[in-house]
């Protein structure tokens, strides 16, 4: 009985030492600061003035959505239609990339950022290409067939650093498309409802990362993604007490439209 007891105490200790030193290294973990479409708090989401403004406060990351226009540009929007970003109304795909620039994108937000316009893909990946990361968005690709190889191919051009990109969509099938193309870089699937752990296992063959929203994180879900070497981005962290809730965990990147909330942390 006397070794036994010894024995249990020996397992506890190194029990509790492998406990402490997996704390340290969540404590350590370095999380990416990913700006939502660009510094989306302070200015008009996916504009250059939103980029910019991520630039300077610290961002490692800036989100951004794209679509195809009539004419086949990539062009960087989250709605599908102009409506709610613009002054001017229709789907974005029902306009050539000349025609949307002639909207203001800007105005809707402030009168500071009037004459603001949609960007084209290629000059965000011109403008940043090693100053900073980009998560990338497909937004209904089922709407734009071929989208992932036009995507691929500009990357491609612009000779991104595969370090430097992350591609994500709520589907799968397409996210395999833009895989085959270049296979290095990674792919996230973005998930907003609850998960059982042989979906994890089954998404886990074909993706890098799985991205929540912020609300699903939990330990179950933790503890699915790492047994399956899977990273993880959540999204959208918009206040301080929610940052507090969600760094508990080991994650990977946090997405927000205030950045400041990561200043507050050292204040």
């Amino acid at each position: 009985m006397k070794y036994v007891r010894k024995a249990i105490a020996t397992f506890s200790t190194k029990l509790n030492m492998m406990i402490n030193i997996k704390r340290e290294q969540l404590h350590s973990h370095s999380i990416m600061k990913i700006a939502h479409r660009g510094a989306a708090g302070e200015c008009p989401e996916n504009t250059f003035a939103a980029f910019e403004r991520a630039v300077e406060l610290g961002a490692e990351y800036i989100e951004i959505d794209v679509q195809l226009t009539k004419d086949n540009h990539i062009v960087v929007i989250h709605d599908f239609t102009i409506d709610r970003t613009t002054n001017g109304k229709g789907k974005v795909k029902d306009f050539t990339y000349n025609e949307l620039q002639k909207f203001d994108a800007g105005s809707w937000f402030s009168p500071a950022f009037k004459g603001e316009r949609i960007p084209l893909f290629k000059e965000v990946l011109t403008k940043y290409s090693g100053k900073i990361g980009l998560l990338i968005e497909f937004k209904k690709p089922l709407n734009y067939p071929g989208i992932e190889q036009l995507v691929a191919k500009e990357i491609s051009n612009q000779l991104f650093n595969e370090e430097e990109i992350i591609v994500q969509s709520f589907d799968l099938q397409s996210l395999k498309k833009f895989q085959s193309f270049l296979p290095k870089i990674p792919i996230g699937l973005l998930i907003n409802y609850p998960l059982h752990k042989k979906d994890i296992t089954r998404f886990a063959k074909h993706i890098q990362y799985l991205n929540p929203k912020w609300t699903m994180v939990n330990q179950k879900l933790m503890k699915s993604l790492h047994e399956e070497n899977l990273k993880t981005i959540v999204w959208t962290v918009n206040t301080y007490n929610e940052l507090q809730h969600i760094k508990r965990w080991p994650i990977d990147g946090i997405v927000t439209n205030y950045l400041e909330i990561f200043d507050n942390e050292k204040s």
